[in-house]
């Protein structure tokens, strides 16, 4: 008798990753995600006690890999690592459109924690640093931003518009340094 496969967690959320990136986040439920792992569904629901629970995992891998996208756009050291973070943000919309609606176009109403609430708050952190603000001020500077690069990003993703990276990269700094200059004067 052949040994079973084990089918586990890391293998589902890596199919769950690979489903929602060919048929978005509607596409990840148990039937396919056997048909996928070519298994019954009695693996998903040995690692995951309901949906929901894959679902936030999902989550959390698509979270990781933006957060890797901006590691890297940080890490090649062509922009300052803020405007750096704004870029990687925009090009994951670009690349992993699916992930990125997964992420950031989702009703979140009744969502408290999310993966991705932690790098606002370093984000915050940063922009206090560089541009010499009080806390709240910080708050609202990186809000206005976020505003700015989020929009950029949801029009790539939805195929609205794709624009030339030089002038995203003129676009963020316009805007940036626009807000700093507002800063200044309050």
């Amino acid at each position: 008798m052949p040994p079973k496969i084990r089918i586990t967690k890391k293998d589902i959320i890596s199919a769950a990753i690979e489903i929602v990136r060919e048929k978005g986040e509607q596409g990840i439920n148990a039937r396919l995600l056997a048909q996928r792992l070519q298994c019954s569904t009695q693996p998903i629901f040995s690692n995951f006690e309901t949906m929901e629970e894959l679902v936030f995992a999902t989550l959390e891998k698509a979270d990781e890999l933006c957060r890797e996208y901006m590691i890297k756009e940080i890490e090649k050291g062509t922009f300052p690592s803020y405007k750096a973070t704004g870029m990687a943000y925009i090009r994951f919309a670009k690349e992993e459109k699916e992930l990125f609606k997964l992420l950031y176009m989702r009703d979140r109403r009744d969502e408290k924690n999310t993966p991705e609430s932690k790098i606002n708050k370093e984000m915050e952190d940063t922009v206090q640093k560089n541009v010499g603000l009080e806390e709240i001020d910080a708050k609202k500077f990186h809000l206005e931003m976020w505003a700015f690069v989020h929009g950029i990003a949801s029009m790539f993703a939805t195929n609205f518009l794709s624009l030339d990276w030089e002038l995203v990269s003129d676009m963020l700094t316009d805007v940036y340094q626009g807000l700093k200059k507002q800063y200044e004067k309050e």
